[in-house]
């Protein structure tokens, strides 16, 4: 009995998880160039090895424990501008940018121009183009699809587009913002650049919500399950161990 309250522990602990990823998704819903994050199980059998368990104590005894989350990495919708400086990714490639923790990635092509001339992300992070961080003179800007940057038909330089073998394990820094293992990206050949774009996140909002609901719900029968197991220790303390 005593695995059987362990296992509903578990189970809540990791539901409350899951509600958190699934909260963290719709709060992200309006967020441009977010990635939505799935949660990922993995089941632990409470038991020898060796040990034939019925379909019932296999049930009691199964614990499920979050082991992490993945981000999904399907398209969002792309929505026009007009803006010059706006851009989108058509493709599975990131924006290469520089922030404070070292060079990271984003779909997030909502750019502007410092005082200085600096392309920044709207969290202030450079844009890093094949020379570095880019800087672009006054004038009219045209970006191509291969990402090439170009002010009154001069080129300047051209976005450092990456892309990511799959299974590469990419860490959200902020809502739209992501590390990856050092050495992880190569340069995008699959990927092109749409100007005077944005796109949106790719949270589908009924299917988070469906997804709320369900885990809202596993969290109460889980929950449920704690109490009547602790209520049945209990029961076992004062009835039966006076007895002993």
């Amino acid at each position: 009995m005593d695995s059987g309250y362990y296992a509903a522990s578990a189970g809540l602990a990791a539901q409350e998880q899951a509600l958190e990823l699934v909260a963290h998704n719709l709060a992200n819903l309006s967020t441009t160039g977010y990635r939505g994050q799935q949660t990922t199980f993995r089941s632990l059998l409470a038991g020898n090895a060796g040990v034939s368990l019925n379909p019932l104590n296999v049930a009691v005894n199964n614990f499920g424990v979050l082991s992490g989350s993945r981000l999904d990495l399907t398209s969002g919708s792309f929505t026009a501008t007009g803006n010059p400086l706006n851009a989108a990714v058509a493709g599975t490639g990131f924006f290469s940018v520089r922030s404070a923790q070292g060079v990271l990635y984003t779909r997030d092509g909502s750019f502007h121009v410092t005082g200085t001339g600096q392309l920044v992300t709207s969290d202030g992070n450079a844009v890093l183009g094949q020379q570095g961080p880019i800087t672009l003179p006054n004038g009219s800007v045209a970006i191509s699809s291969d990402g090439t940057i170009s002010v009154d038909g001069n080129v300047v330089d051209k976005l450092n587009l990456a892309e990511f073998p799959p299974g590469t394990n990419l860490t959200a820094i902020g809502n739209a913002t992501y590390s990856a293992p050092a050495d992880a990206a190569v340069p995008a050949v699959e990927s092109t650049v749409r100007q005077g774009m944005l796109e949106g996140s790719n949270v589908d909002a009924i299917e988070g919500v469906v997804q709320l609901i369900t885990v809202q719900r596993n969290t109460e029968l889980l929950s449920r399950a704690m109490s009547a197991f602790d209520s049945q220790l209990n029961q076992t303390a004062v009835q039966d161990l006076p007895k002993v």
